[in-house]
This record gives structure tokens, sequence and C-alpha cells, in this order.
């Protein structure tokens, strides 16, 4: 075997190992998302990240993995739909010469589970509220809305990659992008009911099991050390070996930064070290670091998650404020950290790294120039125009020939038990001999023999 079948195979490894760590952060999204929401909606929210993970699949594979990587123009690929046996296995060839160090298929796998992060994130802000249908439909058009602008920024042949455009890993590809139709869809659902009151103000209503939501971060952090480090989609990258590791430090440093910068934030702004705003804060943190983690030095890291994580907090109630339900704080977390760190790559960008990965310049911090922000700036223009405007209108098409929102007896009930007719919590709601609210417990809830498509008050809610 050649020196270059064994750096091929390597990489094929570490690509196939990231691909899988992203692919588990579906399981940090179910827990956050259901620990975040009421439980007669858990069982629905958690169980979508496994049906949009397999519409996006299917569509990715079929479409947008050839719109995205496959040869064509700087606007979109041309070339590798329903890709072929040969195809999948053939490493820097056409239609998938982009990918020079491993096989079709690995790049298949590895940009399939980002497009399943990008997904995942729309629902959060749209969540308890919408039809089922909706997500097999808008879950299939904004994986080929991905696909587009992802062509644009990662592939070599993209207009904004032969502009310079700097994002490592996907904060604008995958966070903005997903914040986007996130909050298309929070504008063309409306609020849930009790949200807000006559005078407009916002009445909480919180989520249902807090250790869930801390899990589910736990989950995506761990995950992030394929998401942002498996970028480097080989073990050499530029002139060094193992670079993927330096990735794995500055994203690490910026999400124990977001981590204390949501909670000392939260207590000096809310007057309480809130638990769910360090969650947050981590999270956010991560976001902002990926567009940022292969171009900045480790101190740039820090302040980048740490103001991530400000930024964050202060903008989850400014959602609020302005009248946008966003049970999972989609629009706060993932799209408004996500434009921070694609202009804070414009500030902090290392020269010799820029220069390593061979994509843009050094940032302003640096080099004194705006060029590089400027970039940055264009592409998120670029990209919210062109999401927003696609999310906004495929929704608001399908609202209007077919309705986007179930009912109000149907939302009052919960999804789970409407939608699925079963509960994510049974014993909460139905008979189990011996458990929550039967005979021997009667005196806690007295609903033992309450009709289970009828739900008692639930223990959590607002």
């Amino acid at each position: 075997m050649k020196n270059t079948d064994l750096l091929i195979a390597a990489n094929t490894v570490w690509v196939v190992v990231a691909a899988v760590l992203v692919m588990f952060m579906q399981a940090g999204f179910a827990f956050l998302e259901a620990g975040l929401t009421r439980m007669k909606n858990a069982a629905h929210i958690a169980g979508k990240n496994v049906l949009i993970f397999g519409i996006c699949s299917l569509v990715y594979w079929a479409i947008g993995f050839g719109i995205a990587f496959g040869d064509g123009n700087g606007v979109v690929g041309m070339h590798g739909f329903v890709p072929s046996v040969d195809e999948l296995l053939a490493v820097g060839q056409a239609p998938f010469s982009f990918f020079g160090s491993i096989p079709g298929a690995g790049a298949y796998l590895f940009e399939v589970v980002f497009a399943g992060v990008s997904l995942a994130i729309v629902w959060g802000a749209m969540a308890e509220r919408a039809k089922l249908w909706v997500y097999f439909a808008f879950g299939a058009f904004f994986t080929l809305v991905y696909s587009v602008t992802s062509h644009w920024i990662w592939h070599s042949g993209g207009w904004l990659f032969g502009l310079g455009m700097q994002d490592f890993a996907g904060s604008t590809v995958v966070h903005f992008q997903g914040a986007l139709a996130a909050l298309a869809g929070a504008i063309l659902l409306g609020p849930r009911i009790g949200k807000f009151g006559h005078d407009g103000r916002a009445n909480p209503i919180p989520g249902h099991n807090m250790p869930y939501a801390v899990l589910g971060t736990l989950i995506l952090w761990f995950g992030w050390f394929g998401f942002n480090p498996g970028s480097t989609l080989a073990v050499v990258t530029g002139h060094h070996v193992g670079y993927f590791a330096y990735v794995a430090l500055t994203t690490n440093l910026a999400a124990a930064a977001g981590a204390l910068g949501g909670i000392l934030t939260a207590w000096v702004v809310l007057r309480k070290p809130d638990v769910s705003m360090m969650l947050n804060g981590a999270i956010a943190a991560l976001v902002a670091v990926t567009a940022a983690s292969g171009f900045v030095a480790p101190w740039a890291a820090v302040v980048v998650g740490f103001v991530a994580a400000a930024i964050a907090v202060v903008a989850v109630p400014l959602v609020e404020r302005v009248g946008i339900d966003d049970p999972i704080g989609a629009v706060a977390v993932h799209g408004l950290a996500g434009v921070w760190g694609t202009l804070a790559t414009g500030l902090f960008a290392v020269p010799a790294l820029a220069s390593n990965l061979a994509t843009g310049r050094g940032g302003l911090v640096y080099t004194g120039s705006f060029h590089q922000l400027g970039v940055q700036a264009l592409g998120l223009c670029a990209v919210g125009a062109f999401t927003f405007t696609a999310s906004f209108g495929c929704l608001w098409t399908m609202k209007r020939l077919w309705g986007i929102r179930v009912e109000e007896h149907v939302e009052t009930a919960g999804l789970d038990v409407s939608e699925h007719g079963m509960w994510g919590y049974p014993e909460f709601y139905i008979p189990v001999p011996g458990g929550y609210g039967t005979e021997a417990h009667g005196h806690l809830m007295g609903h033992a023999h309450r009709h289970p498509a009828a739900p008692a008050v639930e223990p959590e809610a607002a």
C-alpha cells in the first residue's frame, strides 16, 4: 500500500468517526428540546429528531449532496445527484472532485449530519404547535436551501469561497441558516396559547425537565468535537499534521468561557445565576466558535465564547419582547451567536492560520484591514436574504394552502396524544398499576380514572 493510500485511509477513519459524533448531536437536541418544553409534548419533540434526520438523509443523498458539493458553477452544484457506487467510492474525481482526501461516501456521511443539525435547529422555535406533516414537507425543502448556501461558502468553486469567506465549520452555513428558518416559522405560526397576555407581556412557560436540558447540552458539547475538528476532513491540514487537535482546543475553550459567561451574565442582568442561561451560554459559544475554530488564537476563542454567551442571555428575553415565541431560544442562541461568530472571525483570524487553511486573510486585529470583516458581513447578508426569503415563502405558501399550525384543542391536549396517540409520560395521564395518580396515590393527583385523551393539569404547567 502506498503512502497516499495510507493517508486516505487515515483521513477516512477520522472523518467517519467525526461524522458519528455529529450525528450523536441529534440525541443532544432531543434531550435539550424535550427538557425545555412541556411534558405533554415531550415524545413529539424528542421523536422529531429521528424523523427529520431520516428525511434529511434521503433528500441529501438524492439531491442535496450534488447541489452542495457536486461539480458546477459558483452558485450551485450541477452533478452528483443520486450518486452511483463508483462515484461514492472514488477519491478526488468527478462529480465530487472537491473531496481529494476522502472517498465520496465518507464525504456524504460527514456532510449529511451537518445538514441534519441545521434542520434540527429549525424546529426549536416552532415547537409545541406545528403540524406533523410540516416536518416532512419543510424538512425536505430546507435541506435543499441549506445545500445551496453550502456550495457558496464551502465548495472551492462557490462564489463566497472565492471571495475568501471564512466559516470553518458552519456558524453561517449551519447555525445562522437554521435560525433564519426557525424565525420564519415562529413568525408565521404565532405564539403558543397563553404565551402573551392581553397587555402583550410574555408569560413564562417553563420546560418540564432541566436535567434533560443539561444532559442535552453536554451531549452537544461532546458532539462538537466532531463538528469543528472533523471539518478539517483530513489528519494533515496545510502544513500541520493533526491540526484537528488545535481546532478541538479552541472549541473547548470557547464552550468553557460560554458556560461561565452565560451564568455570570445572567447573575448580573437577571439577578439570578439561571441554569438555563448557563446552558444557552455554552451552546451560543459553541455556535460562535464554529466559524472561528480553525482561524483564531486560544485567547480569541475565549473572547468569542464569552461574548456569544452574553449576547444569548440578553437576546433570549429580547426576542420575547418583540412578540416572537421561541421555546428553545433558537433565534438568539443559533442566530445572533452565529452572526457574532462569523464577524468575530473577520476580527480575530490569525494571518498564518488563514494562510495554512488557504482561505481568506488575517482579521482586523492583526492586519488593521477591514477586508476580511467585510467579506464576512457580505456572506451573512447574502445567506440571510436567500434563506429567510426562501423559508418564509415556503412556509407562508403552506400556511395559506393547508395550514401549518395545529388546532387549539390539539395544542391544549398536547401533541403527544393528539398527533401520535401516546404519551411521553403516561403515568401522569393514564392509570398505571402502582403508578402516579392511581388509587394508592389519588390524594396527590385525583385523575386516576380520567380518559387518556383528556389530560389533567400538568404538574409543570405555567
